[in-house]
Order: C-alpha cells, then structure tokens, then sequence
C-alpha cells in the first residue's frame, strides 16, 4: 500500500473536478469508531471531516457513518473493533495499545520527545510511516497519523512542586509512559475517567492529574480547583490515529482509496489548527477570569530526574524488544537532527520576538 503522496492528492482533485469514477463507482457504507464522544473536539473533529470530504468528493456515493463512544460503549477497544471488522475505520491514540505491543507508543509520542512539526517529517519524510504499518500488520488495519494536539501541558496541581520531595507520595491521574516515569519518582500513579476527574481533583481523590492543554482542559474546570498550571514534558507531539481494516480497504474502487487517502491527511492537520487556535482562546479567557493561575515549569532537578526516568524505562523496553530499539534509535537520530534546525529556526525567532517586546 502506497502512502500519501503527491499522486494521491492529484487523484482525489481530478476524481472531485471530473466526477466522471466517482459517477461509475458503486456505492459504499462505512462506520467509524471514535474512542471520544463525538462532542469531544478537536479530538472528535477529524473523523467528521473525513467523513464530510469523502462523500462531498465521490458525490455521496462514499459515506462514513461516525460513532462517538456514547454509541458503541467500548471506548478501548476501537482497535479490536477494526481488527474485527465490526467497523471499517477507528479514530484513537496509538499508545492506548501498549499493553498489546509496546511499539505502539511511539506513534503518539514519547515524554521529552519530538515537537509536532519534527514529528510529522519523521513520518512523512523519514521512517516513521514505515515502522507504524510494520507495527500494524500484526493487527490486519492500516495506520495513519490522525491528528496532532501539539505538546500538552504538564498538568494541574493542587500544590507547588518545588523539589523531588513534593513528588513522593502524590496521588496523580497521568497515564502512558509518563505515568511509569512518575511512579519511579514515588507518584502514586493512578487513571481515572474523563467523567471523574474533576469531581476526584475537587475532593482530593487526586492532588494532581494532567489531561492536555487550555482548549480543552478549560471545559473540565480543573483551573477552579487546583491553582498550579504546569508546562509540558510527557507529550511533546500527541498524534492520533486512523485505523483502517485492511481488507474492506482493498474492496474499495482505487478512486474512493484516494479519496480517503487525501481526506485523512486534510483532517489530521487541520486537528491541530483547531486545538492551536482553542487553546489560544481558552488561555485569554483563563488567565482573565481566574487570575491567580500560577504557570510554572518543573524545577531544573525535577525535569533531571524525570529526563532520567524517561531513558531507563525506554532503555529497559529497548534491552527486552529488538523493534522497540530499532525505532527509538530512528527517532532519536531524526530528533538530533531535526532539533537543529528547530533551535536555529522557531526557537531563535520566538526568543528575539521577547526580547524586543521587552
């Protein structure tokens, strides 16, 4: 299976300005699960837009019905629900599968990792595309990137974190691989769902939890009850994912693959658009209405020892999996490379921009 490309988006174009396959094509029905509630956006946002843009492109002879979690009950289980062909596509996170391989987390994000823009050259322009499909062959689906959130904040806490100390013992809702980097600092790690977070942080259940940034934490309210809003370090780049059944795909006339192709990659970027532009809105409005937020970042010997976590927990999945440390190495070279070019370019601009304000 070819990836995106060049060809793919002619394709879709002509079929759209001609008509004349997407006339002879037959008709097609496919549903599609989320692992959010279809109101959660811009998490729910993609899966809609494919859905709008392949039928508007094959002249509503291709459509997707899309099905938030409040549908199908099974939010966890999108991958297998694919794999099973009781739906033909799913929108969801990469690492939500690392307990079925732990290569899957890789195409999320991974704590102290690449930002968006490195990230996406990774896939579109160096190894990544390849070593996610490797990853999802075992699983008969097709995988691609599904949107990004760019890097979420550290969390909300309850209290100041002012040394490893203030970590021992804290009750925090984060989960993934920063939620392993936690635990070997002493946080008592915990996941809780989205519907009892607030309720958990406001009784002290919890004293600290993360969720993603401004555009969306602000509809969960958790800046009313925890004053310390942290930057982020455990996703850089959260990508999500497509996943597609490998076989109703290849039933699919060559034009509506296309289709689908050039819809997806549309719809992923313009999730971060949408999450960027949120989240700008939301943190005017935050900082306005509750001006006693405290912004912070991680004290220096903090972000040390969660820097050195980070590398024994991937370095001890590494000594165990031969995949695994192929693709860390292959994002880590790409990172080296690319993170030069990011510090001469976006970092060094952004850092005269202050200067001169001041």
């Amino acid at each position: 299976m070819k990836f995106f490309g060049k060809f793919t988006l002619i394709a879709a174009l002509l079929i759209t300005m001609t008509g004349h396959p997407a006339q002879a094509a037959k008709r097609v029905k496919w549903k599609l699960a989320e692992t959010w509630p279809s109101t959660l956006t811009p998490l729910a946002s993609p899966p809609v837009q494919v859905a709008r843009m392949v039928e508007e492109m094959s002249g509503g002879k291709f459509t997707i019905r899309v099905e938030g979690k409040e549908k199908h009950k099974a939010p966890l289980a999108v991958l297998d629900m694919v794999k099973g062909g009781q739906y033909q596509m799913g929108h969801s996170g990469s690492y939500y599968w690392k307990g079925k391989d732990i290569n899957t987390i890789f195409f999320t994000t991974v704590p102290f990792g690449m930002t968006t823009a490195e990230q996406y050259a990774w896939f579109y322009y160096g190894d990544g595309m390849k070593y996610m499909q490797q990853v999802y062959d075992r699983f008969k689906v097709f995988c691609y990137p599904g949107g990004n959130t760019g890097v979420q904040m550290g969390g909300w806490f309850k209290k100041e974190i002012i040394s490893l100390d203030d970590l021992k013992g804290l009750k925090m809702r984060i989960p993934g691989l920063a939620g392993e980097v936690f635990a070997k600092l002493g946080v008592n790690v915990t996941n809780i769902p989205a519907g009892e977070l607030y309720t958990s942080l406001d009784r002290g259940t919890i004293d600290a939890l993360e969720w993603v940034g401004p555009g969306m934490d602000i509809r969960m309210g958790f800046h009313k009850v925890a004053p310390y809003y942290y930057t982020g370090w455990h996703e850089p780049a959260s990508e999500m994912q497509f996943l597609i059944n490998k076989r109703a795909y290849k039933k699919l006339p060559p034009e509506y693959q296309a289709m689908l192709q050039t819809a997806i990659k549309a719809a992923a970027a313009d999730m971060y658009y949408e999450n960027y532009a949120e989240s700008a809105e939301a943190w005017g409005k935050m900082k306005t209405e509750y001006p006693d937020i405290r912004v912070k970042t991680f004290p220096r010997p903090v972000l040390k020892a969660m820097k050195k976590a980070t590398d024994e927990v991937l370095e001890g999945y590494a000594a165990e999996d031969a995949l695994f440390k192929e693709i860390l190495a292959s994002q880590r070279a790409f990172m080296q490379k690319a993170r030069q070019w990011t510090v001469i370019s976006d970092y060094n601009y952004i850092k005269t921009s202050l200067e001169l304000a001041q």
